[in-house]
């Protein structure tokens, strides 16, 4: 059994739609004609598998019109629908054009005579040429002849040449005396010298035909002379050579047949007309004998035997995977083969393959079987066989495929088999496991080999290899290899080239090279038994090797079986047996046919026997047994051939060979055994009862496996087919049960129901007539069918006659509005009584139709009024003539087909307005404008524009620009159809400024520049300088945009802002350019406060300081503190610092925090130790907590610290009365803390403290005379309490006591004096204290 790989061309891109192919009569060359729509056409050449032949590749910008090969050179011939015509050479893609002053019009002939010399071009204006071309393949001047027969030529055949003189049976004829045979050698003699041709002669003479039917006969002399003419144009002509007979088809199938004289003169003797459907482009096929194929889109193929006068039809058959309704388009007959292959409309390729029977009295008779399709996609239009019978070109609707016929490999070892199933489809089994796997793989499979442990693949070019995974098989390597052989053994893989056989591993990596010398010639034929390894080679020497080792060895020498076997020409299968003593060998003779022998090579006795299947007997050097069993035998064995052959693995006597009767298609295989040169024969049959037995207990043991073999042997085919088909199903039990279906069993019902397939049930019902179940199951559990189910049944009970129910289930399934006319159309009565009752509009309007064409326009249009069907009471009413009904519907229902239909009869009857209203109400509106236009309805036309589309509205806008009227109109009309350019064009034209700002709103910056600027001049001469600045910045005129906003004042907004900011990498403005444009909008930002953006276009700029300073003006705490931080620069952290300085930091922590960070990270240390010095300040002013005060002390020490070698003598001074400030402060907070264990001392330091010139403001005074009242006024020593009040006054006069001396204090001092103290009020100090801390400012500043 064969498949057919299918191999889809590598089509350029710029290639369109196939629509010529042409195969080379003798190499495997394929010529395609494509036609792209955008592009044109173009020619291109394949190989066999699809491959694209880059250098031959032929693109024109139209499409090629006819393909033709040279008859023995790789030498293209296209011609062109302009009548250009040029030869191809492949593979070096050399072009050689006709002269181009030859043909103006499309080629329609083109024509090789048998031998190529001459090439026959014609045209569609009758124009036809004749050229010579050498044995080079070139291409020799002008035309040898040129005739213009003024009519469209439409075919073309050469008249075969005469056969040309045996010269080897006249040299004998000569030898032996022949005075004739001599004379005709004798070249002198006048009378004879033109008698004798050596070799074949090229006939010249052509007969060349045109579309009026004529067929003219050309001679070599360029005499073109009126032959014959038949009745209609001439699609096919054919010349049988035996009768000198011409037989032309014309497009209407009438098949003339003319029989050609010496003298030139044809005479018709026959003239019939064929039957089928007459098209112009059937596709008509003659074969050898005589036989015209025809297919012209009809469902069968027309087959015409000439000479026997006998015709009959192929159909297709729906049981091989055919549709219903599937259409023939072409044809193409392969005659090696005797296979007709048809393309059909549903994409499938069918082959019928002829078969000659002979009956008892002698007679043949012809039998066409058709074979399982083959499948591509699209319509298929062109078929053609090619040069290789395996090879068959595809073109269809959506490509062109090349199926390559291929037979399908097995291969069984190790008790492992492989079957090939599809082309890409394997089905191992494991006999040892009883384990079953289908594995589909990623390439096409040409040969295939297993082991236990390996599966390898071979696709042409690769080999895969697999290892098997429980049920699945997994890929462990993949090489490239073009070996034509190829065989498995344990771990290596076994592949030839020239003069050597490699061993590889999985991986591809070769391990050991078998090396055989010339004489010896390539390895061709590879074959593993048990561990030894058979090669044959193209010499016909064999040779076996030993696998039993690490390296192969070989045994004995190479042996050439063409000094054993005469007439060998080459080797068919070379095998041997399980211990590598045997060789078995099928040969071909030297004639090419197979040898009906099989011989057997003794390795170690060298010796050589056969046995012959034609006689059925082996050689006498066989030993035979008795004479009734060798008679027997012989019986049997006769009249066969052997196709191939097998050993046993095991037992190295047990040989196995497949045979086929001479002239039958039966096989039979038979088992030959070697017991000590002993042969017999085992024959077996098994009766079809108990297969069918078997195949029951499948269905119980659900093994499907096992009854696919009980189905074969049944050779119950449908039942075969229906469970290979029904394996696409997931479960078990569904397939189980279309076996027991198929065997009539009665579980299908109940395995549908185990597993749930209730729309598998449903069919079952349906099938067995069981409607009701059918109709129940689809109701409760298969509702997706339920209206198909209805539908079915509907169709079931229309069929028994029972219309009334059939007419419910038709409802059911909302089919009715077809399905019930239909079924009622011979009942009118009831069919108008069943649309009454059932007021459907779908159905009133199809009786309206119905009686419409019964000519019963009043009862049409009362339903028509039902169906409210207004276009076709319109049709109607204007039909009777009345249109002023039919404008009363249109105007009511504002039906727009109504509508059209009115306008349009109103147009015919040059009645303008009414039809350019109904046309607008139909929204017709390009044919209102029309109608305007022509009628110059100018105050229409601008609102009918409008509603229509933007081509409509140019049309309108130039036909108003070419009245020169109402140029206003035109202007609007070009802007909403888009065209803002042309609108602006013809505005600035006539000074239509009004509309200039309308159409200037859609102006972008896609628009012309020129345009824009001349716009933008027009805005600011009318003082619009914001639309100015727009279109300004849309022409990428930015300095000017921001010049007139400044000159203007305009405010720049976010989005101007944004406008006017040129993108990155623009190429409009260099990159120093952008910035500087960046840095004049925040400069124009900044002076009319808008601070953000200009901090926001500052920073775009670069410009960071400049940033910060806009922030700073803007006041904004948070993002002034965020752009610090994002900034990372000194100067901007110490300008945040200071401005975060001049804000309450004193009561906000966070501000604080910021403060000493910025200054930190600024590295200004003698600002951060100024900070420091103020915190000091302030914890001692409104705190009087001298610790914290010290402590900020002395981190402002250490600050200085850090920034002595930075400032120099500054930072020394400064650092040296820090100290000393530091050193009053901590000698006071000594005082305090040692005051509870010796007053004395805290007292004594505390008066060295009063001593000092500079106490304040390190330590104020006010503190120390407060710290010191408050001692004696403890101590009960009013006296000394109140002298140092008085101190105090005569230092401080102003002082307010009472922030320096606790009330109780002063009260008790008070009472003890006897004197009311005066201090001032907490305003006064508050002031005193804000004059103290604009000192603090002036000193840190």
């Amino acid at each position: 059994m064969a498949v057919y790989f299918d191999h889809r061309v590598e089509a350029p891109d710029s290639s369109g739609a196939a629509v010529l192919i042409s195969w080379h009569s003798s190499v495997c060359v394929l010529a395609v004609g494509s036609v792209n729509p955008s592009t044109g056409g173009c020619v291109d050449l394949y190989l066999q598998q699809g491959e694209h032949v880059e250098l031959c590749h032929v693109e024109r910008g139209f499409s090629p019109s006819l393909l033709q090969w040279h008859p023995t050179k790789l030498l293209l011939a296209v011609g062109w629908e302009t009548g250009e015509t040029m030869l191809l050479s492949h593979p070096s893609g050399e072009l050689t054009p006709l002269p181009n002053n030859t043909h103006n019009a499309c080629i329609t002939v083109l024509e090789w005579s048998s031998n190529g010399g001459r090439l026959v071009t014609g045209d569609q204006a009758g124009v036809m040429a004749v050229w010579r071309v050498d044995a080079r393949g070139k291409l020799q001047g002008s035309p040898l002849i040129k005739h213009d027969y003024s009519k469209p030529l439409t075919c073309c055949i050469f008249r075969p040449p005469p056969p040309a003189e045996d010269v080897a049976m006249l040299a004998r004829a000569a030898v032996s005396g022949d005075e004739s045979a001599l004379d005709m050698f004798n070249w002198k003699k006048s009378n004879k010298r033109a008698a004798f041709a050596l070799g074949s002669q090229e006939g010249l003479t052509f007969y060349i035909s045109t579309a009026d039917g004529s067929v003219y006969s050309v001679d070599e002399q360029a005499r073109s002379v009126p032959l014959v003419s038949v009745e209609s144009k001439i699609q096919t002509m054919w010349y049988s050579k035996r009768r000198d007979v011409l037989a032309v088809v014309t497009d209407s199938l009438l098949l003339s047949q003319f029989s050609l004289g010496p003298e030139g003169i044809a005479q018709e003797i026959s003239k019939v007309k064929l039957s089928g459907r007459g098209v112009q482009h059937a596709d008509i096929v003659w074969t050898e004998n005589g036989l015209l194929i025809t297919a012209s889109g009809e469902q069968h193929i027309r087959l015409w035997d000439v000479e026997l006068d006998d015709h009959y039809a192929l159909s297709l058959d729906e049981s091989l995977g055919f549709e219903k309704g599937e259409l023939l388009n072409c044809v193409s007959f392969c005659t090696s083969k005797q296979v007709l292959a048809a393309g059909t409309s549903r994409g499938r390729v069918a082959l019928w393959h002829m078969v000659t029977v002979s009956d008892q009295q002698g007679d043949t008779k012809i039998h066409w079987k058709l074979q399982t399709p083959a499948e591509v996609e699209g319509n298929i239009s062109q078929l053609q066989w090619g040069s290789s019978s395996h090879l068959l070109a595809v073109c269809s609707s959506s490509c062109v495929v090349i199926l390559s016929e291929h037979v399908l490999c097995s291969h069984y070892s190790q008790q492992m088999a492989a079957v090939q199933l599809t082309p890409t489809q394997l089905s191992l089994a494991n006999f040892n496991t009883n384990t079953h796997i289908t594995f589909h793989t990623d390439t096409h499979i040409r040969a295939v080999q297993v082991t236990k442990d390996m599966v390898a693949v071979w696709n042409g070019k690769y080999i895969t290899v697999y290892e098997p995974s429980g049920q699945t098989l997994h890929s462990t390597g993949s090489f490239q290899c073009e070996s034509p052989a190829l065989v498995v053994h344990e771990e290596n893989i076994y592949t030839v080239e020239p003069n050597r056989v490699q061993i590889r591993t999985p991986q591809g990596t070769v391990k050991q090279l078998l090396a055989f010398s010339e004489a010896e010639g390539n390895p061709t034929q590879l074959s593993v038994c048990g561990s030894y390894l058979a090669v044959g080679t193209d010499t016909c020497h064999v040779r076996v090797f030993d696998l039993t080792r690490r390296e192969a060895k070989a045994m004995g020498v190479t042996k050439n079986l063409s000094e054993l076997i005469p007439d060998l020409g080459a080797l068919r299968s070379v095998r041997c047996n399980a211990s590598g003593s045997q060789l078995s060998v099928l040969i071909a003779q030297v004639n090419g046919r197979p040898d009906n022998k099989v011989y057997f090579y003794d390795i170690e006795l060298d010796t050589l026997s056969h046995f012959d299947f034609f006689t059925g007997r082996p050689e006498s050097s066989l030993a035979q047994s008795e004479d009734s069993q060798r008679t027997r035998c012989e019986g049997e064995l006769a009249a066969r051939c052997p196709v191939s052959q097998f050993w046993d693995e095991n037992e190295p006597r047990l040989f196995v060979c497949e045979t086929v009767p001479v002239n039958s298609d039966l096989l039979c295989i038979l088992v030959i055994t070697y017991f000590v040169k002993y042969v017999f024969c085992i024959k077996k049959k098994v009766y079809e009862a108990v297969w069918e037995n078997m195949a029951r207990m499948c269905v119980k043991s659900r093994r499907l496996d096992v009854a696919r073999v009980c189905l074969g042997n049944m050779g119950n085919a449908r039942a075969a087919r229906a469970l290979r088909n029904a394996e696409k199903e997931p479960e078990v039990e569904a397939q189980v049960a279309v076996l027991a279906t198929q065997l009539g069993m009665l579980d299908a019902e109940r395995l549908y129901k185990s597993c749930g397939r209730f729309d598998l049930l449903n069919k079952f019902y349906q099938a067995a007539g069981q409607w009701q179940q059918a109709v129940e199951t689809a109701e409760t559990h298969d509702r997706i069918h339920l209206r198909t189910t209805y539908y079915s049944y509907a169709k079931h009970l229309e069929a028994l006659g029972d219309k009334n129910l059939a007419l419910v289930y038709f409802e059911k399934s909302d089919t009715h509005r077809f399905e019930v006319p239909r079924m009622l159309m011979e009942d009118n009565l009831s069919l108008e009584i069943y649309i009454n009752k059932m007021k459907d509009k779908d159905l009133y309007k199809w009786w309206g139709h119905y009686l419409e064409s019964q000519s019963d326009m009043e009862a049409a249009l009362h339903y028509y009024d039902l169906a409210q069907d207004y276009l076709s009471q319109v049709r109607v009413y204007c039909y009777l003539g009345n249109i002023q009904k039919a404008s009363e519907i249109a105007n009511e229902t504002g039906n727009r087909a109504a509508s059209y239909h009115v306008a349009r009869q109103y147009e015919g009857q040059d009645e303008i307005s009414q039809s350019v209203h109904f046309y607008t109400r139909a929204q017709a509106y390009n044919n209102a404008i029309r109608l305007c236009k022509e009628n110059n309805l100018d105050e229409q036309l601008m609102n009918l524009a409008l509603l229509s589309n933007p081509e409509d509205m140019m049309d309108t806008a130039m036909y108003y620009e070419e009245k020169g009227t109402h140029m206003d109109r035109a202007v609007m009309l070009y802007h909403k159809a888009g065209h803002v350019s042309k609108a602006l064009e013809l505005a600035f034209a006539t000074e239509q400024f009004g509309a200039l700002q309308l159409i200037a709103e859609d102006l972008n910056e896609n628009s012309d520049p020129a345009l824009l600027a001349r716009c933008s001049d027009f805005f600011i001469k009318h003082t619009q300088y914001q639309k100015a600045v727009e279109l300004l910045v849309a022409a990428k005129k930015y300095h000017e945009a921001l010049q007139l906003c400044l000159d203007q004042s305009l405010t720049i907004t976010e989005d101007l802002a944004e406008s006017l900011t040129v993108p990155k990498d623009s190429s409009h403005l260099s990159e120093a350019g952008r910035k500087e444009l960046l840095e004049k909008i925040a400069d124009c930002c900044m002076r009319q406060g808008n601070y953000h953006l200009a901090t926001k276009k500052y920073t775009q700029a670069g410009n960071k300081i400049k940033a910060m300073r806009a922030l700073l003006k803007s006041g904004d705490t948070e993002k002034i503190v965020f752009f610090a931080g994002v900034s990372r620069q000194k100067e901007i952290y110490v300008m945040a610092a200071n401005y975060l300085q001049s804000l309450d930091w004193r009561n906000d922590p966070e501000i604080m925090k910021n403060i000493i960070g910025f200054y930190t990270k600024g590295r200004a240390l003698d600002l951060l130790a100024g900070f420091y010095e103020a915190c000091a300040e302030v914890e001692i002013d409104d705190f009087q907590n001298y610790e914290k005060a010290y402590g900020a002390l002395t981190e402002a020490c250490k600050c200085l610290t850090k920034a002595k070698g930075r400032s120099g003598d500054e930072a020394d001074r400064k650092l040296l009365i820090l100290t000393h400030r530091l050193g009053l402060v901590k000698r006071f907070i000594q005082a305090r803390r040692m005051h509870e264990e010796d007053p004395v001392e805290a007292v004594c330091v505390c008066e060295s403290l009063l001593e000092e010139k500079d106490l304040d403001p390190a330590v104020r005074v006010g503190d120390v005379y407060g710290f010191l009242v408050e001692h004696y006024c403890h101590h009960g020593n009013f006296q000394q309490a109140w002298s140092k009040i008085e101190d105090l006054r005569s230092t401080r006069p102003n002082i307010n006591l009472s922030l320096y001396v606790s009330q109780t204090s002063l009260e008790a001092l008070q009472n003890a004096a006897g004197v009311r103290l005066v201090y001032r009020d907490t305003d006064t100090h508050a002031a005193e204290d804000d004059e103290e801390v604009e000192e603090d400012e002036n000193i840190n500043h």
